[in-house]
């Protein structure tokens, strides 16, 4: 007798998380669909550096997105993190990237930075921050579902994503996932 009750607990906590994670589902595509209705996303990618996983990665677009012209689309990328990390070193780490796509002035890469390190908290595992790129606006931030700013600025946006979309990207074997689906 005890051993059922303890199966039907198994059985109803089960239901419950398949439940839960329909929903998280469900909530998760919908958390940014305000900003980018329609869009569908990529299987995950997964980036690793140096031999650790770092985050899984998801490109969510609309039909007749090109890759070749990515800053004239909306899109968004989801980064769901595999480990935690912190705000400051995220923020960093994005300014660095984000020179590797095109000169960026010292003031504006401080500017720049200082608005990453306002929007980017430390990060565990599970974590999900989303970025929505807005065509000639700039980019939009979730942080687990919660939208959490705006950099107004579309040379941000254009050299941000480029870290993921642009062939200077280091992680080429990234991009290349995240586009594959596009010719």
């Amino acid at each position: 007798m005890n051993f059922m009750r303890k199966f039907q607990v198994r059985v109803r906590a089960t239901g419950a998380l398949v439940a839960l994670a329909g929903l998280c589902l469900l909530t998760c595509a919908q958390a940014f669909e305000s900003s980018l209705p329609g869009a569908a996303p990529t299987a995950p990618v997964r980036m690793r550096v140096w031999g650790f996983e770092v985050y899984d990665a998801k490109l969510w677009t609309r039909p007749g997105f090109a890759p070749a012209q990515y800053a004239r689309h909306p899109f968004a990328l989801e980064l769901h993190y595999l480990r935690g990390l912190k705000g400051d070193a995220i923020a960093q780490r994005s300014l660095d990237e984000m020179k590797r796509q095109g000169p960026i002035n010292e003031p504006q890469a401080q500017a720049w930075l200082k608005a990453m390190q306002a929007l980017f908290p430390d990060v565990q595992k599970g974590d999900r921050i989303t970025g929505v790129h807005k065509p000639e606006q700039g980019a939009e931030f979730w942080v687990n579902d919660r939208m959490v700013g705006l950099v107004n600025d579309p040379q941000f946006a254009q050299l941000f994503f480029g870290i993921w979309l642009s062939p200077q990207t280091s992680a080429p074997d990234v991009r290349k996932a995240l586009l594959a689906q596009w010719p």
